[in-house]
């Protein structure tokens, strides 16, 4: 069976410095570790997909549109792969094992064709990575579990956000310290 790494929202409104939702440095510091996975999965003839946030601007029926700060609208510089990781995009997307698609949610399983472009291709074993681990990453782990794939998930090629991201989030949300929540 084939097996393909999913490369998730390596975006610059999530990684580039003045990205409008950017984790930053860190996300940054995953480059090397994903392009070698591409490249080692490309050259195994398996396959390298980009699931990548694409939004409208203030979509009413999108949730995130209430969540968040405006990110990843459809068309935008600020939705394109970031750096290396877009160059090697730009070198290899005409490749028939090379697929990039928009989502609108968490999971790069909901609202899109992924498990079935996994499966008509006979893939049984997912590498997850990308930026935002806690969110997007994870959501996307537990759609393929649920969905009978093989996860595997390397440290070097996944960055949690929450802490990077909340001085960005604190408009949109209330944010509790843990020791202060009484559950």
């Amino acid at each position: 069976m084939a097996k393909a790494l999913l490369i998730i929202d390596y975006t610059n409104d999530f990684v580039a410095d003045k990205g409008s939702l950017t984790v930053g440095k860190p996300a940054q510091t995953l480059a090397p570790e994903i392009m070698r996975l591409a490249d080692q999965f490309l050259s195994q003839h398996d396959y390298v997909i980009f699931p990548t946030d694409g939004h409208r601007l203030n979509d009413p029926f999108n949730p995130e549109t209430k969540l968040y700060p405006a990110h990843n609208i459809i068309g935008t510089t600020g939705q394109k792969l970031y750096g290396q990781v877009g160059s090697w995009f730009d070198r290899h997307h005409d490749d028939s094992h090379v697929y990039k698609f928009n989502k609108n949610r968490y999971s790069s399983f909901q609202n899109t064709n992924l498990d079935n472009y996994l499966r008509e291709r006979l893939i049984d074993e997912v590498w997850i990575a990308g930026v935002c681990t806690d969110i997007c990453v994870l959501h996307t782990a537990i759609s393929a579990y649920n969905l009978d794939y093989h996860i595997v998930i390397p440290q070097a090629a996944r960055l949690i956000v929450a802490r990077a991201m909340i001085p960005k989030l604190t408009n949109f949300f209330i944010i509790f310290p843990l020791n202060k929540l009484s559950i």
